[in-house]
């Protein structure tokens, strides 16, 4: 049976035709990028994806929940694979170790975006560091101590939530405060003769 020629002719002119279409298509469909923490980001940025279109000490602290939760979630997944006692032996926690080493490096912009905001205050910028501080010890811990039953381990690696939450109220009242007490000098006005005279 032959091919009818118009639909042959229709259906090799088709892909030449629709890209052009589909990418004016995917261009009114594609999220809008707007700055997350000082970097250009989509909505779903991978190092603070909840705070799109706000300043860095908004994405920092996004960061710092986020990026222990994928660590934990990964030294989970190890725990359930080998078992507690296992889940430090040989190279059983490698995935967890590599985690550890990756977001210490995917923090480190909104970090140093976090310390330039911050930077109004003495006590907000030492607020930073102490969290950021924190929240390194809190990877590190995530590790099973030897002894520990899963009620335990589990309310452990769950406490450090509570503890970023009191710091960051913390430095958030901080900073707030300093920005409502201090008010943009004012440039004096001179009178138009005076102007005028030098």
């Amino acid at each position: 049976m032959r091919f009818p020629t118009a639909l042959l002719i229709a259906a090799l002119a088709a892909p030449i035709a629709f890209p052009a279409f589909a990418d004016k298509a995917a261009d009114s469909v594609l999220p809008q990028y707007k700055t997350i923490g000082g970097n250009p980001g989509p909505q779903y940025n991978y190092v603070c994806p909840n705070t799109d279109g706000k300043g860095g000490l908004d994405c920092y602290f996004d960061a710092v929940q986020h990026l222990y939760t994928m660590c934990r979630h990964i030294k989970s997944i190890e725990v359930i694979e080998f078992g507690y006692e296992k889940s430090e032996e040989g190279v059983n926690g490698a995935k967890s170790e590599y985690c550890v080493d990756k977001q210490k490096l995917n923090i480190t912009r909104p970090y140093q975006a976090a310390l330039r905001e911050a930077s109004i205050s003495t006590q907000a910028v030492e607020g930073v560091r102490s969290l950021q501080e924190f929240w390194l010890d809190a990877l590190v811990k995530l590790k099973w101590k030897p002894g520990e039953s899963d009620d335990e381990y589990k309310a452990r690696v769950a406490k450090p939530y509570d503890d970023f939450r009191v710091r960051i109220d913390g430095i958030r009242k901080i900073v707030s405060i300093v920005k409502e007490n201090t008010t943009p000098p004012q440039k004096p006005e001179r009178d138009k003769k005076q102007r005028r005279r030098i």
